[in-house]
């Protein structure tokens, strides 16, 4: 499942190569803040499809439009990013952080006013909550972030996601777990749920 804003109005031009930094680095560099969560590493690897661009807009011949061409090579290095990401975390990370500690007391119980896990076909059927969502994953650790990025913004299969990672299938569903946990309890702690469980008004 994608979640972006609309592509350029012209999406069917042929444009030079010196013509897309103002027609489409716009929304290159919002679709790639909204899977990073950092405007650096955004402007990085628009940078970087950009380049990559230039260097092959010979081999675009015309299946397709423009803008969903760069937009491919973006979500390659986007992905590229998160497996680079991945590495030096696992190398360096010391990352004692639990999402599991907000939702649960050390006996297992659920903490007073905690939240569950928000049920995965409810999760982006408002934009409101998208939106809180959209916000609450820049306060996850990355190892949390990116794995729910590239399975529930991105759609990626679980052996692909391994695959680019270099993680376990346990290690991935792990990381999702505690992905959504950390998500339920930030979404919640914006008031966005009401007692009963509901989107809040």
């Amino acid at each position: 499942m994608s979640h972006s804003t609309s592509q350029p109005s012209r999406q069917t031009a042929v444009l030079e190569p010196e013509q897309w930094v103002d027609a489409y680095g716009d929304y290159l560099f919002r679709y790639a803040v909204s899977r990073l969560r950092n405007a650096g590493d955004a402007e990085e690897v628009v940078q970087e499809t950009l380049l990559a661009g230039i260097a092959n807009h010979q081999q675009f011949v015309g299946n397709g439009t423009q803008i969903g061409w760069l937009l491919g090579i973006l979500k390659r290095k986007i992905i590229d990013h998160l497996r680079d990401r991945s590495k030096r975390q696992f190398q360096t990370a010391n990352d004692d952080f639990d999402p599991t500690a907000l939702l649960f007391d050390e006996n297992g119980q659920w903490k007073a006013g905690s939240l569950p896990t928000i049920a995965p076909d409810k999760e982006f059927e408002l934009k409101e909550l998208w939106g809180l969502v959209q916000d609450c994953l820049k306060s996850l650790p990355a190892k949390h972030a990116d794995v729910f990025v590239l399975s529930v913004m991105e759609g990626m299969e679980v052996p692909e996601i391994c695959k680019e990672l270099e993680i376990t299938s346990s290690n991935l569903w792990v990381r999702l777990h505690r992905a959504r946990l950390g998500l339920a309890k930030c979404v919640g702690s914006k008031g966005f749920f009401d007692d009963e469980g509901g989107a809040g008004q």
